[in-house]
């Protein structure tokens, strides 16, 4: 992707999730710029920690004593909770000169467990402020440790490449010498060249899942991002297999046990089904009823939520041909769904 879709994806991560965004990218493709200006743009207070220039005392702060209990001091950099939003850039996390100091920031990047809040050491970060990491892809070509694979997946990583145009409209805005941006208008080769391949060791993994589940949950992404940003927190082999089945699940019509026993998870892409494919889901209902017509309690439930976001023809439709399996109209006729059923009863009461 480039430094614009960069910033898209950035602050959909920042503004919905607790996760922690990691921009990978070459020297002078605009990483930290494009952080900046992201921040800048959802209006949250920018902090940039150099990590290559940070000991661990840094981090987490001096110790001090307080009678026989020993705490560590707040580092001037750390976001109190009553501060505005702020977001913390980790800088060159890779470029760390020490291995203890990677070792501290590892707990910080890592998003915060369900209920609790991300922390270092002895402190804990408001929910209120987020963390953004950004390195040099280690290709060889830079001075950088090896991020280990039990860091790698803590953080969604975001592959940067330069793009002219990307890099023309910014040139544009910033009102960049006219000579420079007519040369390489037509020498766009002349912008930084790539070096070898910036992948990391990015597998499927329990975590790794869990936060694809959370980005589909709290994010909306434009359609040829979301392969690039799955592909970076499960690998690109899982993320094209993922996207391409969720492809193949479009536009079919959603199944009577995907109504009558997974309702929460599928309620959405039934209200939104054509009115076409609503009926091919209808025909399989029915169908379903009528070799089993006994409903548990949760099925009865989740049967008349279907019928609720129904069309009103299609709904009366629907009622019409269900009051005629004996057990099921037992069910639906009850006094509890009259909000639902009573003026589809009602109607074909009058035609008949």
């Amino acid at each position: 992707m480039n430094i614009e879709q960069m910033k898209t994806v950035v602050k959909e991560i920042i503004t919905k999730t607790d996760l922690t965004p990691c921009v990978v990218g070459h020297r002078g493709v605009g990483k930290s710029a494009g952080i900046i200006q992201a921040c800048r743009e959802i209006e949250r207070k920018y902090v940039s920690l150099r990590l290559g220039q940070m000991e661990v005392g840094d981090l987490v702060g001096i110790p001090f004593r307080d009678g026989s209990v020993m705490h560590w001091s707040r580092p001037s950099w750390w976001p109190a909770d009553e501060d505005s939003p702020t977001v913390v850039h980790c800088d060159e996390l890779n470029r760390a000169q020490q291995e203890d100091t990677l070792q501290a920031i590892f707990q910080f990047v890592e998003p915060p467990g369900e209920g609790m809040l991300r922390s270092l050491h002895t402190h804990q970060l408001s929910k209120r402020h987020k963390v953004v990491v950004s390195i040099n892809p280690p290709d060889g070509t830079y001075q950088v440790a090896t991020l280990d694979r039990a860091l790698i997946d803590r953080m969604v990583m975001l592959y940067v490449e330069t793009d002219y145009a990307c890099w023309a409209r910014y040139a544009a805005r910033h009102d960049l010498s006219g000579d420079v941006r007519q040369f390489l208008s037509g020498n766009s080769s002349m912008l930084a060249k790539q070096g070898a391949t910036m992948e990391l060791q990015v597998e499927p993994t329990e975590r790794g899942w869990e936060m694809v589940s959370t980005l589909r949950k709290y994010c909306r992404f434009p359609g040829d991002l979301e392969m690039e940003v799955y592909a970076g927190i499960i690998g690109k082999e899982a993320a094209i297999n993922f996207m391409r089945w969720l492809s193949d699940q479009k536009g079919r019509p959603l199944t009577a046990r995907q109504i009558l026993d997974d309702w929460p998870q599928v309620s959405v892409q039934a209200e939104a089904q054509r009115d076409d494919v609503q009926a091919a889901t209808i025909n399989d209902l029915v169908s379903a009823l009528q070799a089993s017509p006994v409903l548990n309690e949760e099925q009865e439930t989740n049967l008349i939520a279907y019928i609720s976001v129904l069309p009103r023809d299609l709904r009366f439709g629907c009622v019409k041909t269900l009051l005629k399996i004996p057990e099921v109209a037992l069910g639906i006729a009850q006094d509890k769904y009259d909000a639902v059923i009573f003026d589809a009863i009602q109607t074909i009461s009058r035609e008949a």
